[in-house]
């Protein structure tokens, strides 16, 4: 791998272990065998490399997302899928939630560089369930219903309450 890979590689695992704050860039570039001056060539700041993580994180949650429900062509198969795919993310990694949302737990609320990117994710995602289903209110339903269950199984370590948001989907969706 070339360095910028491996120290977005190495960021996404240790922003998931211990989280933004708590990981430094002395700590990214030992562990992702890198010199200091190849992450700064690649990366100005830490919250660079942020911003750099999450929008990689981003084209990689959608490209899943779109390939998991893929198959799915009736919409309400296809919204159910979408919550087939967050049981199948929590098996894949262990229950880890959103990356975006565990990252604005930690950032100041003045930082509108992370933030930008964190509100352009959640909007693609409600645009997501808006462009499948033709009621913006039913739309913006289920995504509710859909972030809700991140949290929730990542609390919790469990996926009941996406079973349960799925039978819910199946008496709002005729």
């Amino acid at each position: 791998m070339l360095p910028k890979e491996r120290i977005l590689d190495t960021v996404s695992v240790l922003f998931h272990k211990q989280g933004y704050n708590a990981t430094g860039i002395n700590q990214i570039i030992e562990e992702a065998k890198v010199a200091k001056a190849s992450f700064y060539q690649h990366f100005k700041s830490k919250e660079d490399l942020c911003v750099a993580f999450l929008n990689e994180r981003h084209s990689f949650w959608f490209n899943a997302l779109e390939n998991f429900t893929l198959a799915e062509k009736e919409m309400k198969s296809k919204v159910l899928a979408s919550f087939d795919f967050l049981i199948d993310m929590n098996q894949k990694e262990h229950f880890r939630g959103c990356s975006f949302l565990n990252i604005l737990s930690e950032i100041p609320s003045d930082n509108v560089k992370i933030l930008s990117v964190i509100q352009s994710h959640k909007f693609d995602l409600r645009n997501y369930f808006k462009s499948m289903i033709n009621d913006e209110i039913l739309a913006d339903h289920i995504y509710l219903l859909f972030e809700s269950c991140i949290i929730e199984s990542q609390l919790f370590k469990s996926n009941q309450l996406i079973e349960q948001s799925k039978k819910i989907i199946q008496t709002l969706i005729a």
